[in-house]
């Protein structure tokens, strides 16, 4: 038997109407609200949910320990949610979050870190390039390309505008697989110039979600 809840305001998140199951749980899918990749999958119960709706962070329920769980409270690895969206039939929800270190118990960042992980997945190929890109800003290692372009901005603005004119004549008539080589060295620069600057795609994918009609 279900039980259905009602979650009160917000309801233009589509969280009015939320099927819980015969425990009084509904799956939660944890996914990372910057880069897409899926985090955890966990439970909620009715105040884990209503506590994660009203405090802005992620709390579920521990099946193992039978008890509330605010996800980060003892390692400090919170996760700052955004949104909260429900599947079609109500009895799952979506977690979008912004975490604050890793989300696996393990160290990893994310639980989903065993099986079979190669070749990535096309949507990881830009978060695992922009941690690498970060990881060479923190520790600016002697000899390496990114932090010589991080050392020095109009070096790395005048890479990304050669590389912005290889796309443009690769486009005009070479083959797609170079039109694709040179896409890819424009995103990377590009992604290094942000980073120089303090900033990153996310921050543009922003300005694009702020102009649609």
């Amino acid at each position: 038997m279900q039980q259905t809840v009602s979650t009160g305001p917000r309801d233009e998140l589509d969280l009015d109407q939320v099927a819980f199951d015969d425990r009084g749980l509904i799956t939660c899918v944890v996914q990372d609200w910057d880069t897409g990749e899926v985090l955890t999958v966990a439970h909620m119960n009715a105040e884990a949910l209503a506590l994660t709706r009203s405090r802005g962070e992620l709390y579920l329920w521990s099946r193992s320990r039978q008890e509330l769980w605010h996800k980060g409270a003892t390692s400090g690895n919170i996760q700052r949610v955004r949104a909260l969206r429900l599947d079609c039939d109500g009895d799952a929800v979506l977690a979008l979050v912004q975490p604050h270190g890793p989300a696996c118990h393990t160290g990893e960042r994310t639980c989903f870190h065993r099986g079979e992980l190669e070749p990535p997945a096309p949507h990881e190929a830009l978060p695992q390039l922009a941690r690498t890109i970060a990881a060479r800003d923190a520790e600016r290692p002697p000899g390496s390309y990114v932090a010589g372009l991080l050392a020095d901005p109009a070096r790395a603005a005048e890479k990304v505008s050669e590389e912005a004119g290889e796309v443009v004549r690769a486009a005009g008539g070479e083959s797609d697989e170079r039109v694709d080589e040179e896409a890819a060295d424009l995103v990377f620069h590009l992604m290094v110039l942000l980073r120089s600057r303090g900033r990153a795609l996310t921050d543009a994918a922003e300005v694009l979600l702020g102009r649609r009609r």
